[in-house]
């Protein structure tokens, strides 16, 4: 039977019972921050057991995608050296909220397994809950398992916990016994391969308060898992895991790649060369499956979080490579033989295999160059310390391989056990809290040279400690009074009850601009927060005298502001443009927000081509044009945003209530920035650099609004200064003007909203009129097909100044034309009479001019009577 097999005979199964085959939860958790990865099949659950949320059914299965690598669940030293512990892994699972309970669970997997899947009976255990004389009989009510074989344990091996408090139960174990000693109960929960757990059935029964002390709850629910490589290892016959169908076409490659044989003769203990190769190949084996299937589903090796276990499982992975000659990049060439192994079970893994190709070779690429020196050192260092006869490598010399050559620590620490050594772990911490608090000392030095930093409002004049409230998403002037004040060497201190100005946060820089009192501009420098009090640092070199009290004007540097919120609004856009362009891969790591530029921070392989930078700078200035308008979602509660499908991230901090930005149905995000009211606003963005920061991290710098006009300036400059480069810069310089051109337009074109909204009725028809604003009579025609395309039905007049003469614009819908006749030209050669000119045109569409601007509004007054007149 194969593992295919297996798998759908467990969903069957559970599907005859009345479970609702659910999909499985990405390996990467959406909206748990308590988790590094999915590392169970109730995760996804969680919600219900915990009683804030529901489903519209009652019972479940599954097959989990699971990693455990972490916390608790740590089973990255065992892997690859025993036989049945793997970092990525396949829970099948099925669960009731609230329906059946311990009856028919475990009625139902011993019908399973030895009425479908025919295991021997005499092998297997089960285990309950020292207390639970429930399950305890219902093991000998409902199976006919041996009564011998149902042993008692205690909380370590059969009680079950979310966590120190909340829900939680007893649980009853399946174990198998495939030693020729299985009537002994001696094996079970021995920690023995011969003797495996297949199956555990945890009865959710009770909720545990603050002070430890168990409550009955009113529902009580199944959560059951079995481990899927554990149960097809016992059904196919198998003493390994790895001797599965699960996972020889990935050994059956590696085989191939290496050239080396892997023995399945030996057992997992076996220290000879080929027993170390076969670890080597297990280890790699596990591997893949777990980077594949965390690439796949959004998560990428970097520096940190769940970024760093992945990349340490990389490196873990090709340093066992070399022990099989394999120096070159070799694991991005395994995934093709996992995508396609599990095609039609996770298909979104051969749907992402070239983007997990790329992450895994970029990756394997940077790290040999490490890999290969740090070996070198290594190897150095050790026939040194050998010729001492020393067993431990010192603190400072495992930090010299990590600070100076890049070499990872844990690495070092495997490679120490391999022969024979310890390394000093005190020592070394010792070394990089060292750095660690030089690094922040050089930061406040910096910090202290260039900005006043205020630590406390002690030493200030205080009237109130209410937070400031924040006016400047709405204005950038408020009346405001003084409730705070301080005063020191020519500057003032000012906390006000209200203030526009916006302090420096999630890479926006400070607003600047002025506070008023008595016509007297005090120039607000700097700002921080403190206690949600706004500090605003003024320059006060006349020193005015300012009392707690006093009534101020608080005005925030409109021009300054609108550029920053041009290119606050605009990284919005670029993050969504990025990640449909090049994948939901990338994720934000930092961001610069400023008046002059925006620059923004993100996780990605490799260098972007020309090509993928000309894309997304398109796909951005496209949606721009759009004219997109912001939805400001301000201080709802954080559940209520993540479920609306805001953008957030693991590791980000948020509060109870939070902020959400949306532009139109193309960008959400989490954000408390200020912004533009509609895309068009921003104007063009313009990509000037595309940079490497860090490994796997990727720089955009971008300008929009002014500083695309600077940018336009430079190139005209160059232009002057090169003449070789003068065609493709002029080029530019007229694409960028055309696209300009094009925005002005559009922000135009939504003046036809409102005359949308306003019409007039002569005999039941829609008359649709206003004066514009048009550079040319190309403009003014493209605003009538404009205003053509949104009216139903009904008759368009618009009119502009054009060059210090008229120009008219008259539009019919379609049945107004068929049914009564009317047309354009005729209508437009009418109005243009009153401006002393002429024109005319086809019936939907139609144009005139005329000399005389001071009877612009009689022509506008005058479409009513022509139409009741035709």
């Amino acid at each position: 039977m194969t593992s295919s097999e297996i798998r759908q005979q467990f969903l069957d199964f559970f599907a005859s019972k009345g479970h609702k085959i659910v999909p499985s939860a990405p390996v990467v958790p959406q909206g748990d921050p308590t988790l590094l990865f999915t590392n169970a099949g109730m995760n996804q659950f969680k919600d219900v057991f915990l009683g804030i949320g529901t489903r519209d059914y009652k019972r479940a299965a599954d097959t989990q995608k699971c990693i455990r690598v972490s916390g608790k669940h740590n089973d990255l030293e065992e892997v690859g050296h025993d036989t049945y512990h793997h970092t990525f892994f396949e829970m099948l699972g099925n669960w009731s909220f609230g329906d059946y309970y311990k009856r028919e669970a475990i009625q139902w997997a011993w019908e399973l397994l030895t009425e479908v899947w025919k295991l021997p009976k005499e092998r297997l255990w089960a285990t309950v809950f020292r207390t639970d004389d429930e399950a305890y009989n219902l093991w000998k009510e409902v199976t006919d398992i041996n009564p011998d074989h149902i042993l008692r344990f205690d909380e370590k091996d059969n009680f079950w916990e979310m966590g120190e408090t909340g829900p939680c139960g007893p649980c009853s174990e399946i174990h198998i016994n495939l030693s020729d000693d299985y009537n002994n109960p001696k094996w079970v929960n021995a920690g023995k391969p011969e003797c495996i757990e297949i199956w555990n059935l945890v009865f959710i029964q009770y909720n545990r308060d603050e002070n430890g002390k168990l409550h009955e709850l009113p529902s009580k629910h199944v959560d059951t898992g079995m481990g899927f490589e554990r149960i097809t290892a016992v059904l196919q016959g198998k003493k390994s895991n790895y001797d599965t169908d699960i996972f020889t076409p990935i050994i059956n490659s590696i085989e191939k790649l290496s050239g080396l044989k892997y023995d399945y003769n030996l057992p997992a203990e076996d220290k000879s060369i080929n027993g170390l190769n076969n670890v080597a190949m297990r280890v790699i084996a596990d591997h893949i499956r777990t980077l594949t299937f965390a690439i796949a589903d959004g998560a990428t090796p970097s520096n940190d979080g769940r970024g760093y276990v992945l990349r340490r499982i990389l490196r873990r992975a090709a340093r066992y490579g070399r022990k099989l000659n394999l120096k070159e990049p070799f694991l991005y060439k395994l995934v093709d033989v996992v995508a396609n192994q599990f095609i039609n079970v996770f298909p979104e893994v051969k749907e992402n295999q070239s983007k997990i190709e790329k992450v895994i070779k970029a990756e394997e690429e940077s790290f040999n160059i490490t890999l290969d020196r740090g070996i070198e050192l290594f190897e150095n260092l050790i026939d040194k310390l050998k010729k001492k006869n020393e067993k431990v490598i010192p603190g400072n010399e495992v930090f010299k391989l990590y600070d100076t050559y890049g070499f990872p620590v844990d690495l070092t620490n495997v490679m120490a056990r391999e022969n024979g050594f310890t390394i000093d772990e005190n020592g070394f911490n010792k070394l990089m809290e060292e750095q660690k608090q030089r690094a922040r000392k050089s930061t406040k030095e910096k910090l202290s040279s260039v900005n006043i930093i205020i630590n406390s409002t002690d030493d200030f004049q205080i009237s109130s400690n209410n937070p400031t409230e924040f006016t400047g998403y709405d204005e950038l002037k408020t009346n405001a009074t003084i409730i705070g004040i301080k005063n020191e060497n020519e500057k003032s201190f000012i906390i006000l009850d209200k203030s526009p100005f916006y302090v420096e946060s999630g890479g926006q820089v400070s607003d600047t601009g002025n506070i008023t009192i008595n016509d007297t501009h005090l120039p607000v420098i700097n700002l921080t927060k403190i206690n949600n009090q706004i500090i605003h640092i003024t320059e006060n070199e006349s020193n005015i005298k300012l009392s707690v009290g006093d009534k101020v004007i608080a005005t925030v540097d409109e021009k300054r502001r609108w550029d920053i919120m041009r290119n606050h609004s605009a990284t919005h856009f670029l993050h969504k443009a990025l990640r449909e362009i090049l994948g939901t891969h990338v994720q934000q790591s930092g961001s610069y927000v400023g008046p002059d530029r925006l620059r923004f921070d993100f996780s990605h392989f490799q260098k972007l081509t020309e090509s993928e930078l000309e894309a997304i700078e398109s796909l951005i200035n496209e949606k721009l044009r759009e004219n997109l308008p912001l939805i400001h979602y301000r201080n709802i509660p954080f559940d209520e945003a993540k479920n609306m499908g805001a953008l957030m991230f693991f590791g980000d901090k948020y509060g109870d209530k939070v902020n959400v930005v949306q532009f139109g149905n193309y960008t959400m995000e989490f954000c408390g920035g200020t912004h533009v009211k509609n895309s068009s606003q921003i104007g063009l963005l313009k990509i000037i650099s595309e940079s490497s920061i860090a490994s796997g991290i990727r720089r955009i710098e971008a300008v929009t609004g002014a500083g695309v006009e600077k940018f336009i300036k430079e190139l005209e400059s160059k232009i002057i200064k090169n003449e070789e480069l003068y065609e493709k810069v002029l080029d530019e310089k007229k694409k960028l003007e055309k696209e300009l051109s094009e925005l002005k337009l559009k922000e135009k074109l939504t003046l036809i909203d409102t005359i949308i909204k306003n019409p007039n009725d002569v005999n039941g028809i829609k008359i649709y009129k206003g004066k514009v604003i048009a550079e040319n009579m190309d403009e003014l025609k493209s605003m009538g097909d404009e205003l053509r395309n949104k009216i139903k039905s009904g008759i368009g007049l618009l009119i502009s100044e054009i060059d210090k003469k008229v120009g008219i614009v008259c539009v019919v819908s379609d049945d107004l034309i068929k049914d009564k006749k009317f047309s354009a030209g005729k209508i437009v050669g009418e109005v243009a009479k009153i401006i002393g000119g002429g024109g005319g045109g086809r019936p939907h569409l139609a144009t005139a001019g005329g000399k005389e601007i001071n009877k612009i509004n009689d022509a506008l007054n005058s479409i009513e009577k022509i139409i009741s007149q035709i």
